[in-house]
């Protein structure tokens, strides 16, 4: 008798990247109603037929559970995987959530990342601003980890810079802030637990190259 085959799990990051994860997964003919209904409590959706579950997590979460192998691919953004630095594959840019991870402040501020003075900088990102500044530019900073709006430290003067995710630079306008250096571009990105790209690797191959296709347009 045939084994049945077992569930591929996909953790997607709750928001504009799992729509848009599940839009580009219907492009290539996966679907999952569950997740449709706006009122549904469900925390685990699934595709009986294709023998698929899908999970929403937040992004910081996605990689954790993608190492620990509770989901075999997660779908995350660049900056999340550089930030919480797991044990995994990632295997392919989706292409959209384009953004950059820059050091900004206001233009006075150029001159602090042109020396080598002790400066402070306030971020979200401690290991990315930490491996931008101590390994790229050998530069000595104090980091301060903040979890709200990041614009505002160099405003009232808790930091000197801030290294912060920029889309449209349109905040950082507002309130007197510019782009000084950009640490590098960022997006979307499907990332593959280690022992099931072992396990299950004809499926997770075959799911990956149709998204490849999609995501060149093909």
């Amino acid at each position: 008798m045939e084994t049945e085959q077992r569930y591929l799990t996909i953790a997607l990051t709750k928001g504009r990247l799992a729509s848009k994860t599940m839009g580009m997964l219907e492009q290539i003919g996966i679907t999952c109603e569950e997740m449709k209904d706006p009122d549904s409590r469900k925390l685990i959706f699934t595709n009986e037929e294709q023998r698929l579950r899908f999970f929403l997590a937040k992004g910081p979460d996605v990689p954790t559970y993608v190492e620990y192998g509770a989901a075999d691919l997660g779908v995350v953004g660049k900056d999340t995987i550089l930030e919480e630095q797991r044990k995994l594959y990632e295997v392919l840019d989706l292409g959209f959530g384009a953004c950059s991870m820059c050091v900004c402040g206001p233009e006075s501020a150029r001159r602090y990342l042109e020396g080598q003075e002790l400066i402070r900088v306030a971020t979200k990102y401690p290991r990315i601003a930490k491996d931008y500044f101590y390994n790229q530019k050998n530069q000595t900073v104090e980091i301060i980890k903040l979890n709200g709006s990041i614009e505002l430290a160099p405003i009232v003067g808790l930091s000197e810079v801030i290294v912060d995710i920029v889309e449209t630079g349109s905040t950082l306008r507002e309130n007197g802030l510019t782009v000084l250096e950009k640490i590098c571009d960022l997006s979307a990105r499907v990332v593959v637990n280690q022992v099931s790209m072992r396990m299950e690797n004809d499926r997770i191959t075959k799911l990956l190259q149709a998204l490849s296709r999609s995501v060149l347009g093909e």
